[in-house]
C-alpha cells in the first residue's frame, strides 16, 4: 500500500514515520509513505501556497494551482488512487473507515491549512473529505498521522499478533475489556481471579461482560448504534 501526504510541513512527520508499528511496516515494505511538499509546486519565487479569500474575511486559503499540480503528480506515480482532504468539514473518521482504506492501493492525503483550500480543488479532485473530530486543529498533518497509523496497523503482517487488530476497541463494536498483567497483586489491588483460572470459556464470558459494561458506561451511543444497524 502507498500513501502520499501533501503538506507544507513535511518535517512534522519525521518521528512518526520512524517509530513503532508504522516504522516497522515501512522498513518491511508493507507500506510506502511519501511526503510531498506543496511548496515545490508553486510558480513564484516566494513559493506562495496561500492567498486572501475572495469576498473578504479572516485568514488565508490554500491556492488551487499548486494543489492541482501536487495531486496530479501523485496520481501519475501512484496508479489508481483515492484523494482525501483532511478538514473539519469532513466525515468523522472511525474504525470502519480505517478498514475500508486498508483495502486500497494508493491514498493521497491532502493536509488542509489556514481557512481551508480553494473549493475548485475539492469539486474536481477530492474523493473524500475526512475529519478526526468536532474540533479545530492548526492543519491536517496530525489528522493525517491518525489515519496513517490506524490504517497501517490493519495491513496483513503489520502487527506481530494479528488477533490484536481483530479484538481491539471499535473493531467488535464495543470498547476493550480491562487488561491486567504481572504481578497478580500490586499495591493491595489484585487481578480478578477468573483471569488466573485458566478456564478460557469463563475468561471469554468475563471479558465480554466487562466490555459491555464499559461501553454502556463510557460510550452508550455505540450500543445504540449497534441496535439500530443490527
Amino acid at each position: 500500500m502507498r500513501f502520499d501526504i501533501i503538506t507544507i510541513f513535511p518535517e512534522l512527520f519525521t518521528g512518526v514515520l520512524e517509530c513503532g508499528i508504522l516504522g516497522r511496516a515501512r522498513r518491511s515494505r508493507r507500506v510506502t509513505v511519501r511526503l510531498v511538499n506543496l511548496r515545490e509546486f508553486t510558480s513564484d519565487r516566494h513559493k506562495s501556497v496561500d492567498d486572501r479569500p475572495y469576498g473578504g474575511g479572516a485568514g488565508m486559503v490554500l491556492l488551487a494551482e499548486p494543489l492541482f499540480a501536487a495531486i496530479e503528480h501523485c496520481r501519475r506515480e501512484g496508479g489508481a488512487s483515492m484523494v482525501v482532504l483532511l478538514t473539519p468539514q469532513g466525515k468523522t473518521w472511525n474504525q470502519a473507515m480505517a478498514a475500508e482504506f486498508a483495502l486500497l492501493e494508493h491514498v493521497i492525503l491532502v493536509c488542509g491549512r489556514y481557512e481551508g483550500v480553494d473549493q475548485r480543488v475539492i469539486d474536481s479532485m477530492v474523493d473524500r473529505e475526512v475529519s478526526v473530530g468536532d474540533f479545530v486543529l492548526s492543519g491536517g498533518e496530525i489528522p493525517a498521522m491518525v489515519i496513517l497509523d490506524s490504517v497501517v496497523r490493519l495491513l496483513p503482517g503489520a502487527l506481530s499478533c494479528e488477533e490484536s487488530a481483530r479484538s481491539e476497541s471499535f473493531t467488535t463494536g464495543l470498547l476493550d475489556f480491562p487488561q491486567y498483567t504481572r504481578p497478580a497483586e500490586c499495591r493491595g489491588m489484585t487481578v480478578p481471579e477468573v483471569l488466573l483460572s485458566g478456564n478460557h470459556a469463563e475468561i471469554e464470558r468475563w471479558r465480554t461482560a466487562r466490555a459491555l459494561e464499559k461501553t454502556r458506561k463510557s460510550r452508550p451511543e455505540l450500543l445504540e448504534r449497534a441496535r439500530n444497524t443490527g
